[in-house]
């Protein structure tokens, strides 16, 4: 949880570059009313587009993949899945919908089970805190192996959620850095963290997009940004 911490102890300087860009997304997001207005038959087909790219990309970036003839049923159809990876891409799209159709989300521990448990849909540990370590391995082709990344211990996780969540508050109620950079760093430190045995960077990807909405930009339900973020990764 440093990096979202450090924002606390002192100002942080921006790049010029960096300031013109949320200079620009914020006159963008001035605009996102209008856009909506005059086009909304279009922004319906970019919706549904955005859902199947971000809940088909989402899941790749993890590994997971499916058949691309059945991407349309599974993502809004209601019919039987015929294998764990159909599983993941509709509970994904659940926790897309979620976040969609509700307007008073919050950030809180409570949210971010929620969209675990969605995820994950019926394994044993859907909406739980890992049991065991979640260190990142990394393996190499003669059989040996390192720690890449040690992540919070299990005992540990629930005070460094919780530690993180109020960091985030205080962050935005004290405006210790603009809200866009705060989620960057709210996201980086939500990995390290590591909560879940499995599905974190799931989970990370939908709360970055609903930290994008609680702060009021509205580009995520027409343009997969899971999308952009497999293609630029």
């Amino acid at each position: 949880m440093i990096t979202l911490r450090q924002f606390s102890y002192k100002p942080e300087s921006i790049p010029m570059s960096t300031s013109w860009y949320l200079a620009d997304l914020g006159e963008t997001r001035g605009r996102q009313e209008l856009f909506t207005r005059q086009a909304p038959q279009k922004l319906k087909v970019l919706r549904e587009h955005a859902l199947i790219e971000s809940a088909v990309s989402s899941n790749r970036i993890e590994g997971v993949a499916v058949d691309q003839a059945r991407i349309h049923t599974i993502v809004f159809g209601k019919s039987h899945l015929r294998d764990r990876d159909e599983e993941e891409v509709r509970g994904y799209r659940n926790g897309l919908n979620l976040i969609h159709e509700s307007t008073k989300l919050l950030i809180s521990e409570d949210t971010i089970r929620r969209l675990h448990k969605l995820v994950k849909g019926d394994i044993w540990d859907a909406g739980q805190y890992k049991d065991k370590d979640g260190d990142i391995i990394e393996k190499y082709p003669d059989g040996t192996s390192r720690v890449r990344f040690k992540t919070v211990s299990p005992d540990l996780t629930p005070t460094y959620m919780l530690k993180l969540l109020d960091l985030w508050n205080q962050c935005l109620n004290e405006k210790w850095v603009h809200p866009l950079i705060a989620m960057a760093a709210f996201n980086l430190d939500f990995l390290c963290i590591h909560p879940f045995r499995d599905g974190n960077g799931r989970v990370s990807r939908l709360l970055f997009l609903l930290q994008c909405y609680s702060l009021g930009y509205e580009v995520g339900r027409y343009i997969s940004i899971e999308r952009i973020i497999e293609q630029t990764k």
